[in-house]
């Protein structure tokens, strides 16, 4: 059953994607809300067709921590669902994406259509410095910015890798909300098998600015994976 499930829901999501990108083409002419808008549309979809295909329902908990102005966001990241949630959840989000997706055809021209951060690893000071700056008007247009603070994909209950990224947006002296998770049980990083359940992405309470950077990251550290560990524990 869950092979079916799986081969179903995949099916549904790349076509569903596919006529997605096609029909977004003239909204790169559009203004930027457009795009927004029909992302959070696809991402939508995306989650009703994982509960009505796949068998796995989304729980949003902490609502009330979701910030509705300008914010950082530091979600644990499992798996590609991560990527999708907040299209559907925060009102305007900016995600900080590296620079080789900007690559992929269509989704890399929506990605600049929408202002997203991009960020180029093997840039060292310069590339910290632009997402600064990106990071700040951003921040000016009340946006939420969303950055996973591994930088990569991590297997469900391994032990956490911390990257500075984080950090640095904290310290344009914005108030960052952590957010935990469980995607990676129900849609693992490798292969197309996707296990019913829950999925729960969990807005923890925000860190307010002003903790100095050793201080943020342990604290940011700390919230996340005790949070996400006790998902895990319920086993949903």
């Amino acid at each position: 059953m869950t092979l079916i499930r799986s081969i179903l829901f995949t099916l549904a999501f790349y076509a569903c994607s596919t006529l997605a990108v096609i029909l977004m083409l003239p909204l790169l002419l559009a203004p930027r809300r457009w795009m927004m808008g029909a992302f959070r549309i696809w991402a939508r979809f995306t989650i009703w067709a994982l509960e009505a295909l796949g068998g796995i329902r989304l729980e949003i908990r902490g609502r009330e921590h979701i910030p509705t102005g300008a914010a950082l966001l530091a979600p644990k990241h499992q798996c590609l669902f991560d990527t999708i949630v907040p299209f559907a959840v925060l009102p305007d989000g900016c995600q900080v994406m590296k620079k080789e997706l900007m690559k992929i055809p269509f989704y890399g021209w929506y990605a600049a259509k929408s202002r997203m951060i991009v960020v180029d690893r093997e840039g060292a000071s310069k590339t910290m410095r632009k997402m600064l700056a990106d990071g700040k008007a951003r921040l000016a247009d009340r946006r939420q910015l969303l950055i996973f603070p591994e930088g990569h994909r991590m297997e469900p209950g391994a032990a956490p890798d911390y990257k500075p990224g984080v950090a640095a947006l904290y310290g344009l002296g914005v108030t960052c909300v952590p957010v935990a998770t469980n995607s990676g049980v129900h849609w693992p990083a490798h292969g197309f098998l996707r296990y019913p359940g829950t999925i729960v992405v969990e807005f923890l309470p925000p860190i307010e600015p002003g903790l100095k950077r050793p201080a943020f990251m342990r604290e940011l550290q700390d919230r996340i994976e005790t949070a996400s560990n006790a998902l895990l524990a319920e086993g949903i």
